[in-house]
């Protein structure tokens, strides 16, 4: 190679390593002092996008974590107030088997009904002021649903009914009305029905005081099979008409309930023509009475209703509540697994690191040593020049 002075060829090469040198140095300074791997897509382009997808998840797994958590609290809040509902009607069926015994004057029988009406004002007061976040838990309010996966699908939510853990039932049950808080005249279903043949027609509606009606028994001049037909179509399929096998004329409808049965001794009688309105019900509860033994009996069995209502409100927010435990212990392992799997991907191995930090650290180094040496290579041609 010839002399020239223009164009320095090593000084040139050395130059370019040496900038190359400078770069790798400039990433490892950067990877070293972020902790992070990948810096910016030119850095891995396929491991950011994984990456990015992963730190989607993680974040929301930890907020789904924190969502059914506060899905504990609302499911505890609301089992802690129906656990006094519980006591509450416990203690009104203890006052309602006092009830039962006639040794118990009119006296004494009011001061039971006075401890009960101040119960159930109490367990008005729950319903109303259990709540979570200004939502209403106990008072019949929507199902809850709750975001405790880190997605968009069905599987990432859950759903707690309220339906089953409404206070305001049991107390409308207590006071004799029925689940929309309409007192109760003995009849839930009122059902009108025409029997008239030409002939007058006698109507018996069960319902007499204190007593839930059982049946209706209808009595007709016209004994034949048009009369019962129109009495199925009146009274609809909650009912059964048959005709009585001892009276020519009368027909019997009695609700397809089975606790309930045809027991006439608790029968008025309606007399009228044309059009009958009828009241049957299988469900009226009437309001407790505690005046006599039997009304406290008949209370008893209310009661008892109402707390199987209750201890199954309790088992479904319990079983809800151990879900969500549940759920909570998944997002810990679901979020630390895919913590781990990001890590692996995007930081920075900070040994590795130091190892390639140092080569260029040195290769640096050594390349500035010899760009001064090939700047130095073309001034031989001074001595030419002497």
């Amino acid at each position: 190679m010839g002399m020239q002075i223009n164009t320095n060829i090593a000084a040139n090469n050395t130059y370019r390593n040496l900038t190359a040198t400078q770069n790798d140095m400039s990433k490892s300074l950067e990877k070293l002092s972020s902790g992070l791997r990948i810096n910016r897509a030119s850095d891995d382009a396929a491991g950011l996008t994984v990456s990015e997808a992963l730190k989607s998840q993680v974040g929301g797994l930890t907020v789904a974590s924190r969502n059914a958590q506060d899905g504990i609290s609302v499911v505890q809040t609301a089992e802690g107030s129906l656990s006094e509902v519980q006591s509450i009607l416990q203690r009104v069926r203890d006052l309602a088997v006092q009830a039962g015994n006639d040794s118990n004057n009119a006296d004494s029988r009011v001061a039971i009904k006075t401890e009960v009406t101040a119960l159930t004002k109490e367990l008005t007061r729950i319903s109303d002021s259990t709540n979570f976040n200004g939502t209403k838990l106990l008072a019949g309010g929507a199902d809850l649903s709750f975001q405790v996966g880190a997605n968009s699908d069905a599987s990432s939510q859950i759903t707690v009914k309220l339906d089953s853990a409404n206070v305001n039932t049991v107390v409308n049950a207590l006071g004799g009305k029925d689940a929309a808080g309409a007192a109760l005249t003995g009849a839930v279903q009122n059902k009108g029905f025409t029997v008239a043949t030409g002939t007058a027609t006698t109507v018996t509606i069960a319902q007499t005081a204190g007593k839930t009606p059982t049946a209706i028994v209808i009595a007709s001049t016209d004994d034949n099979a048009a009369v019962l037909a129109k009495l199925q179509a009146g009274v609809g399929t909650d009912f059964t008409v048959t005709a009585d096998a001892t009276k020519a004329g009368q027909y019997n409808v009695v609700s397809k309930d089975a606790t309930l049965t045809d027991t006439t001794a608790n029968l008025i009688a309606v007399s009228g023509t044309g059009v009958v309105n009828g009241q049957v019900s299988s469900t009226a509860d009437k309001a407790l009475d505690f005046s006599t033994a039997a009304g406290a009996a008949a209370a008893i069995a209310v009661i008892d209703k109402q707390l199987a209502t209750v201890s199954t409100a309790r088992a479904n927010l319990g079983a809800s509540q151990n879900r969500f435990e549940s759920v909570v212990k998944t997002l810990a392992v679901s979020t630390e697994n895919l913590t781990a799997a990001g890590s692996r991907i995007r930081d920075t191995d900070m040994a590795a690191e130091m190892v390639k930090y140092t080569r260029s650290s040195i290769l640096v180094q050594a390349g500035t040593a010899m760009l001064a040496q090939a700047n130095q290579g073309n001034q031989g041609v001074l001595k030419l020049l002497q």
